[in-house]
């Protein structure tokens, strides 16, 4: 197989590992270009198209599984004959491993994969999907002792593997529950017993149950007490030997009720070794294999002393039946009828009642209720009915019993950590948590505009599917406005002064030639009367006083003066600089540099000295906005 590509993507390298339904192979996806881990069926089981089917389906379900403890499935797909399931890849080794290698593991390292491996069942069984075969060889630990669940649905999806009384059980005798051995009624509590026994080994590097042969161990799962852990590892804690030993009780009803109180459990466990918190009611290898499931008959047969003395029983009981029936029949037929044709009720509906209330209904008609389990419910409160087994209508005898499944309230999920992310970016994040953006808040911070800064329910915590996350956001460093002076007409030395004591900084000083005095400000770049941010940047333009020649005698009698108004509509401020350059004989000269105020549109009268024919450019903040030609002789201003 190495070599070959399925799908015309996964390229198979090298096998990594292989179990009693099928191997699995490292392999290259070509056209996401990383690497996943292969699943390929043993080809014994190809031929089975019932098998296929259910397990496709399976397959299909446990695809729908996303928690960072959960291998994650990609695809499913076939090629030719070939069957297969294409996996996250994880460098790892296997529990199982990690067990034969160092022996009895840390108390503290226990419970904590103990706890990643509770998480991992907590997402599965609130998808309904129930693994059947936790064992240490289907949980890997990465280097840095991250558990990640797989084969989840495998198991299941063998047809013979459906738990009945009559047919084939399929699991890992060393890790399957009591239920399981008999081919009795699975429930999530069933995979709580095999994480039970996972503990079990992780603590004391040994199974509590060991046979020659595989029935062996089953019978001992249905009959026998997993003893105290303690027993074996004396340095054990107290609070870890009595969760084992709660979630390995025989009886459903008195294991964990759900894998999250026993997550929680082994959380306390770390803070408090030797506490006293778990409520007890009573104080090698182990590969998938197929084993007829234990009935009753085998479990009374085991203690009987040999085959003749169980058949000589089964005649005489048989005798003794035959003649207290005979003697019924003759003494009271009437009697024998009323016992042995048991009255049939409809079942009613429970469905949306409270525990007790249901139990109330069903005792009513004379049947028995019995509370399997229970599942997180968006629909209903915790302690009310989701589900029933049998549904509402059906025809059952009076002390038939109703298996109920209860709501243990909205799913839980684990609220992600917020904290330095930008607030444009956790739509995603949330959607896939099954979160909501809650009331958003903003504060002065150091850290960028945008940011969040805290959060409530913080990251981490467990909270109801749909809950609100509240956002703290940072909206920047807090800054202070003041009242810009107004600084244009004063000494540049003032002006200095007045900038520094403002909480102002003084940029950028460009000397000009002006009609003002030397030393004068006669332009500044943030408008006096505006509120500006402390710290901001003033630039400004000083008068370096005028070039223009001072007129002789002669050029007095000469010169002339022509006097006109300008509009200022094509300013762009309120108030600006107007400049005017005249240029006669090729020379530029600036006759008139001021600030001047818009709502000064046509009315101020601007006079400018010549003789014969001159050019005139005006500005406005240093834009050419007019270009003219004047003859001082005429006193005409031609464009």
């Amino acid at each position: 197989m190495i070599g070959k590509v399925l799908g015309d993507r996964y390229e198979l390298i090298e096998r990594i590992g292989g179990g009693g339904m099928a191997l699995v192979y490292k392999a290259k996806c070509n056209l996401l270009n990383r690497y996943v881990a292969v699943k390929i069926l043993r080809p014994e089981f190809e031929s089975d198209e019932e098998f296929i089917k259910s397990f496709r389906q399976e397959s299909q379900s446990a695809a729908s599984l996303s928690h960072h403890n959960i291998v994650n499935i990609y695809d499913v797909g076939k090629e030719n004959d070939t069957d297969y399931i294409v996996m996250e890849y994880v460098e790892n080794k296997t529990l199982k491993q990690i067990i034969k290698e160092e022996g009895p593991l840390n108390s503290n390292r226990v419970i904590k994969i103990g706890k990643q491996i509770a998480l991992a069942l907590e997402h599965a069984h609130s998808n309904h999907i129930i693994h059947r075969d936790i064992k240490p060889h289907n949980i890997l630990v990465t280097s840095n002792d991250t558990a990640k669940v797989t084969d989840f649905g495998i198991a299941r999806a063998v047809t013979s593997s459906t738990i009945t009384n009559a047919g084939n059980v399929i699991g890992s005798v060393h890790y399957f529950s009591p239920e399981q051995a008999r081919g009795g009624y699975i429930s999530e509590k069933s995979d709580i017993y095999s994480l039970g026994i996972v503990l079990y080994e992780m603590a004391t590097g040994t199974l509590p149950f060991e046979g020659e042969k595989p029935l062996s161990v089953a019978l001992k799962h249905i009959n026998e007490e997993v003893q105290d852990p303690r027993k074996v590892n004396k340095s054990i804690p107290k609070a870890l030997a009595d969760i084992i030993l709660k979630a390995t009780q025989r009886e459903q009803s008195k294991r964990y009720e759900n894998a999250m109180e026993l997550y929680k459990d082994l959380d306390i466990a770390l803070q408090k070794p030797m506490g006293n918190f778990v409520d007890l009611l009573d104080k090698g290898d182990s590969p998938t294999v197929v084993i007829p499931a234990i009935d009753e008959e085998q479990i009374i047969s085991k203690s009987k002393k040999n085959k003749k003395e169980n058949n000589r029983v089964i005649i005489w009981s048989a005798i003794l039946l035959a003649f207290v029936s005979a003697l019924m029949v003759t003494v009271g037929g009437i009697y024998l009828k009323d016992i042995l044709f048991v009255k049939e009720v409809n079942v009613p509906g429970v469905v949306g009642l409270s525990e007790d209330d249901a139990k109330k209904e069903l005792l009513k008609l004379g049947l028995k209720a019995e509370a399997a389990t229970t599942r997180f419910s968006n629909e209903y409160e915790k302690g009310y009915v989701i589900e029933q087994d049998p549904k509402e209508g059906i025809k059952r005898k009076e002390g038939y019993p109703v298996n109920l499944i209860l709501s243990k309230g909205k799913e839980l999920v684990e609220a992600p950590n917020l904290i330095n992310k930008n607030i444009e970016s956790i739509d995603i994040t949330l959607e896939n948590a099954k979160l909501k953006e809650g009331k958003v808040k903003y504060e002065y911070s150091s850290m960028p505009v945008g940011i969040i800064v805290d959060q409530e329910p913080r990251g981490g915590q467990m909270v109801e599917i749909d809950s609100q996350i509240n956002l703290v956001v940072s909206q920047g460093i807090q800054t202070k406005t003041i009242l810009m002076p107004t600084l244009v007409g004063k000494p540049l030395k003032e002006v200095k002064k007045t900038i520094e004591a403002s909480g102002l900084i003084l940029g950028k000083v460009e000397y000009k030639e002006s009609e003002e005095e030397k030393d004068i400000v006669i332009w500044q770049n943030l408008k006096g009367g505006t509120e500006v941010e402390e710290n901001q940047v003033v630039n400004l333009s000083v008068s370096e006083g005028s070039s223009i020649r001072q007129p002789s005698e002669e050029d007095e009698f000469q010169m002339k003066s022509i006097s006109f108004r300008l509009y200022y509509d094509q300013a762009n401020n309120e108030n600006f600089r107007l400049k005017i350059v005249k240029i006669q004989n090729g020379i530029p000269i600036v006759v008139h540099d001021k600030m001047h105020n818009k709502s000064m549109s046509g009315k101020e009268k601007i006079a400018i000295e010549g003789r014969g024919k001159a050019s005139i450019d005006i500005y406005f903040d240093d834009v050419l906005i007019a270009d003219k030609q004047i003859d001082f002789e005429t006193g005409n201003i031609d464009d």
